[in-house]
């Protein structure tokens, strides 16, 4: 399985590890949390550790730490803005649950 990006998001963070002015790629985990178990975190990766998982999507690499992996398997990560807001956004086909505020999941 992999784990990709759309267009938006691949631009997204693209333009930020550019501003930042460093960084390998994105760091994609989780975390105990919520009301259904888990949620996504989502940062800005400086470094590559021994463990990770590594997989390309549309130029940006994307780290994911090996007690997330089975979570994120098959995860489709995209960007959107809906006026002064924007978020990440994960279509995840391994969710079978998930909060009623969209917050957290469940697998």
């Amino acid at each position: 399985m992999s784990i990709t990006l759309t267009e938006s998001a691949a631009r997204h963070v693209t333009a930020h590890l550019a501003q930042r002015g460093r960084g390998v790629g994105l760091r994609l985990g989780v975390r105990s949390s919520g009301c259904s178990g888990f949620a996504y975190k989502v940062d800005y990766a400086d470094e590559i550790q021994p463990d990770d998982a590594q997989f390309e999507s549309r130029g940006v690499r994307v780290l994911v730490d090996p007690r997330s992996l089975p979570y994120v398997q098959g995860i489709e990560l995209d960007f959107t803005k809906d006026g002064l807001n924007e978020r990440f956004t994960f279509n995840n086909p391994n969710v079978k649950d998930q909060c009623g505020c969209g917050q957290s999941f469940n697998i």
